[in-house]
């Protein structure tokens, strides 16, 4: 069935593309904002081709990764933060889409404005929950899992100081904060009110890996060896936390090949 003919999604690409020229392309965090979309969208179809998804499915995971992080651009020309505090982007990214309509410049019908709509709007939930319908479900675990996958694109290209404030060194000389270890051992994502540290905030990072939902997603994962990647970008000089951050690898490592071999 897809997005019909006049409405499909290369119309929603443009239409995305004619939304971001009300906002400052050359600033750097919109840019970045810009390419993270993308990046989103081109892992959602990764995912969904993976899943062996009827084409119908495939669409609409990508329209979902394009649209969801729309509410971002204007928490950035009303804050200049990407800070939750600042903005809810989710919820409204939600409202601008459904309150205001403009959903329907992207997509015509609105066969899909359920799935859409609670997909955008968890996809940053610290867990997903309440969800009953297995396809809304689905999409709402697909949009997640492409957000962490290109999250980790972002960690490795980006600058320790553009993530975290500050040089790889000075993160490295930091301690992990027990209760956020002891989350991490529990093999749980940790709680952002928990992070008192450098060491935790990256740490939280690491931790992402636990809340992947499908073996599609940990497959790409195994094969861009991001878990390995992303904890040798800190030269670790504490002690302490050097023997942690063997044991994190360690743990992460086995979580992916067991994940992806079937044993989770």
């Amino acid at each position: 069935m897809g997005f019909g003919k006049e409405m499909n999604l290369q119309h929603a690409k443009r239409e995305f593309e004619r939304y971001l020229d009300s906002y400052d392309r050359e600033d750097d965090k919109v840019r970045l904002k810009i390419v993270h979309t993308y990046g989103v969208t081109e892992c959602c179809r990764k995912i969904a081709e993976r899943m062996k998804l009827p084409g119908e499915d495939r669409e609409l995971a990508e329209l979902i990764g394009l649209l969801h992080d729309i509410g971002r651009f204007e928490q950035l020309k009303r804050f200049n933060s990407f800070e939750p505090e600042t903005m809810d982007h989710a919820g409204f990214g939600v409202k601008i889409l459904f309150d205001e309509g403009m959903i329907r410049q992207f997509v015509a019908e609105d066969t899909w404005d359920d799935v859409i709509r609670t997909a955008i709007a968890k996809h940053s939930d610290f867990r997903l929950e309440g969800i009953q319908d297995e396809r809304i479900l689905m999409h709402a675990r697909i949009i997640r899992d492409a957000d962490k996958l290109d999250n980790c694109r972002v960690k490795l290209e980006d600058t320790i100081e553009t993530i975290l404030d500050t040089s790889a060194g000075e993160v490295g000389k930091t301690v992990i904060s027990q209760e956020v270890l002891e989350q991490f051992r529990k093999k749980e994502s940790i709680l952002s009110s928990t992070r008192r540290t450098k060491m935790d905030y990256w740490l939280s990072y690491l931790a992402y890996f636990f809340d992947i939902n499908y073996r599609a997603s940990m497959e790409l994962i195994r094969e861009n060896n991001y878990v390995v990647r992303l904890i040798r970008r800190i030269p670790y000089s504490d002690p302490q936390t050097r023997v942690q951050m063997a044991e994190v690898e360690e743990t992460l490592c086995r979580y992916v090949d067991d994940f992806c071999n079937g044993f989770l």
